[in-house]
């Protein structure tokens, strides 16, 4: 089905995709427009320098004809970054800002996010795949790791606010994740499924705090994980249970739900039945990030238009969007190198 061929009631495809390279290939732009997914997410192979960027952003948005078409990104600082020196900051880590004592951790936190939110926002990238809200625990993979905003709820709530806020100052919106915790996996969901074995009580009163308190953000992504507690067998992303009680219930999340990256080798099944499986569990959105044609094509086969309940939820999401207010960008980057060189080092 084409995009010309849509009824003005027609909803977008209930799929972010990616894209190979730095620009758009005649193949890639005649499936986009054909395919109409809701969304496309950017990675560093996407992101030589920012004239470029900007091009490939307004080129995929025509494809699909839609203006608001959200392009996401995960710019997270640390060791998640797409966007990276020569061209844009090397942001710190959210471990970098939670060694800060208070209340320094949580200025630098807002001060971080809006400096990135000011790269974002002039590239027309509309949502960053953050605050990672995760509690990491001794033992954990490293997969994790430093991208926490701390290791306990309190810190990460702080922590996990400013970044929001300091986002949204900047005219970008936040996803929180890995609902609902990604922090306990012993081993990287982008390799193999974990499972967690921590009892219901431990999961209720430690790790979905963060997601809890901070519940009211306007995007969320599921966690390939494994919790016995709630589903044996399937991981969150496919889990009725784990999304209907425990992230629409529990955490009490009612905004637009992204599955995160099919291609993972945490799920099981080719890549049709895992975005089917995701849709059914109760995501809004199923997410491929790899670019590769043949398999976004499969999953175009499948997947159809967003539900008229997630339609309205995304919907509600992009709304949410601001007009950023101007920055002096100078003189904010230098209070936060001010706060991080008071702290440890990196």
């Amino acid at each position: 089905m084409s995009n010309r061929d849509r009824t003005p009631a027609q909803a977008p495809r209930a799929l972010v995709l990616g894209c190979a390279g730095p620009s758009l290939d005649p193949a890639e732009r005649d499936f986009f427009r054909a395919a109409d997914p809701a969304g496309f997410i950017l990675f560093q192979r996407n992101c030589v320098e920012p004239a470029q960027v900007r091009a490939l952003v307004a080129d995929l948005k025509e494809a699909v004809g839609r203006p608001d078409a959200p392009v996401l990104i995960d710019q997270e600082g640390g060791r998640v970054q797409r966007l990276k020196p020569p061209h844009w900051r090397a942001a710190p880590s959210g471990g970098r800002i939670a060694a800060l004592a208070a209340p320094a951790d949580e200025r630098a936190a807002w001060l971080n996010a809006r400096l990135i939110a000011a790269d974002l926002e002039a590239l027309d990238i509309a949502v960053d795949c953050m605050p990672v809200l995760d509690l990491p625990v001794p033992g954990a993979h490293e997969v994790i790791g430093s991208r926490a905003l701390g290791t306990e709820p309190a810190q990460a709530i702080r922590l996990g606010r400013a970044v929001m806020q300091g986002l949204e100052a900047g005219g970008v919106l936040p996803v929180i994740k890995h609902l609902p915790g990604h922090g306990r996996a012993t081993v990287d969901s982008h390799e193999h499924c974990p499972v967690v074995e921590t009892p219901e009580e431990e999961l209720l009163e430690r790790d979905l705090v963060p997601f809890q308190a901070l519940a009211d953000a306007a995007f969320a992504m599921t966690a390939h994980v494994v919790y016995t507690a709630w589903d044996s067998e399937r991981p969150g992303t496919l889990s009725p249970k784990v999304i209907h009680e425990i992230i629409r219930g529990r955490i009490g999340f009612a905004g637009a739900l992204i599955s995160d990256d099919l291609s993972m080798k945490a799920l099981g099944g080719d890549l049709a039945d895992r975005a089917l499986g995701a849709l059914a569990a109760g995501c809004d959105l199923a997410l491929h990030c790899n670019g590769k044609l043949d398999e976004m094509a499969m999953l175009a086969d499948s997947v159809g238009p967003l539900d008229e309940p997630g339609a309205a939820r995304f919907a509600q999401a992009l709304l949410r969007r601001n007009t950023p207010e101007p920055i002096d960008r100078a003189a904010l980057l230098d209070e936060l190198e001010t706060l991080l060189a008071g702290g440890p080092a990196a």
